[in-house]
């Protein structure tokens, strides 16, 4: 067997030194981050037309890293019908592709994508020839694709660029609307966070007034010492000295907003990763990008605009909404993902459910 297809045979399986049962999020352990009331799922895709691909790369005893993408409005061409959006960097020790162009036209125009460090390059190329293939693209001769990353190379053979076109295409064909699978799964599968077993997580909340929802997706792989709903845990269990790390942060909402007020979103993101106890160290690389699903720019629209945007003073609800999912997005990162062994026998270990149970007296 070939290690592409030994790694796509592997894509869905659980990863060894399994905590069983290991799938249980804040909310089943009695804790309830914030005020705001979350969507039907408690994720992204709670945001209409929003969608989550993965695909895990596993193989042999090294290889534990993988791909994931969040598709903003699923069936549609993003390329033909960008959406507004804007990007913000917490600490920049990072390597995310495409941010200038966001930041400097206020719009995505493809899905966004997050992977390994070194990672990234074999990633964007496989992007933009998704992009470039479908139909309505075939006379584009530029594309901005965003990729982001975090660096796995603790469990992960990372030198080994393990993440191919292959991986992108599966996790594109496999992006879907509904429940989001959180953990050590897709761009998740390798990573740590705070001494304990890292990975995806997403939560949202419900704002009155639209109603507007706020979805947020992370890659969790930053240090710190963890706090959950305020409360400080025991201290973590990686043994490696350091605490750095990154985070990766995507934002969608379907709340009327223009790039301005997205940038203003991206940045309370991190008021979200310090609650859980990152003070962004030297060496982590923390991103957030927000977009909303609103608005879409049409193509064929020309060269004037009329929308209807909301006004700075009906940005707190939200701002609170995107702080409280990604607070929650990055214990549920946690309480989801099972023990991993890896790249030189390391281990990280799932954080101690019972430990979290005991703590907030959940049965």
């Amino acid at each position: 067997m070939t290690p592409f297809a030994l790694a796509l045979a592997l894509a869905t399986a659980v990863s060894q030194e399994a905590s069983p049962g290991q799938v249980v999020r804040a909310r089943e352990l009695g804790i309830r981050i914030g005020e705001l009331s979350p969507g039907p799922l408690n994720a992204i895709t709670d945001v209409d037309g929003v969608a989550v691909g993965h695909c895990s790369v596993v193989a042999g005893d090294e290889v534990r890293t993988g791909v994931t993408l969040v598709v903003p409005q699923l069936g549609e061409n993003t390329f033909r019908r960008k959406l507004p959006a804007a990007v913000f960097t917490g600490n920049g020790f990072g390597k995310a592709a495409g941010f200038t162009q966001v930041e400097e036209l206020g719009e995505i125009e493809a899905p966004i994508a997050l992977t390994n460090t070194l990672s990234v390059g074999s990633v964007l190329e496989a992007m933009a020839r998704l992009v470039l293939e479908q139909p309505g693209n075939e006379e584009v001769r530029s594309v901005n694709v965003v990729v982001g990353e975090t660096n796995d190379g603790w469990l992960n053979d990372i030198r080994g660029q393990h993440v191919r076109a292959e991986h992108v295409r599966t996790a594109w064909d496999a992006a879907a609307r509904g429940p989001v699978e959180l953990g050590a799964v897709g761009a998740g599968t390798g990573t740590v966070c705070m001494g304990f077993k890292g990975g995806i997580g997403s939560a949202s909340r419900v704002v009155a007034g639209g109603p507007w929802t706020v979805g947020v997706l992370v890659q969790t792989n930053f240090g710190g010492s963890l706090r959950i709903d305020g409360r400080p845990f025991p201290p973590r269990q990686d043994p490696r000295e350091d605490r750095d790390g990154s985070c990766m942060v995507v934002v969608a909402t379907d709340a009327p907003l223009d790039a301005r007020n997205l940038g203003r979103m991206a940045k309370r993101t991190m008021l979200g990763l310090a609650r859980v106890g990152s003070v962004m160290a030297n060496g982590s690389g923390d991103y957030a990008i927000a977009f909303s699903t609103a608005n879409p720019i049409e193509a064929s629209e020309g060269t004037l605009r009329t929308v209807r945007v909301l006004a700075n003073e009906a940005m707190t609800p939200l701002f609170q909404a995107v702080v409280e999912a990604t607070e929650e997005a990055v214990l549920d990162s946690l309480f989801t993902a099972e023990s991993m062994r890896g790249r030189a026998g390391h281990v990280a270990r799932a954080i101690d459910l019972e430990a979290v149970r005991k703590l907030f007296g959940a049965r």
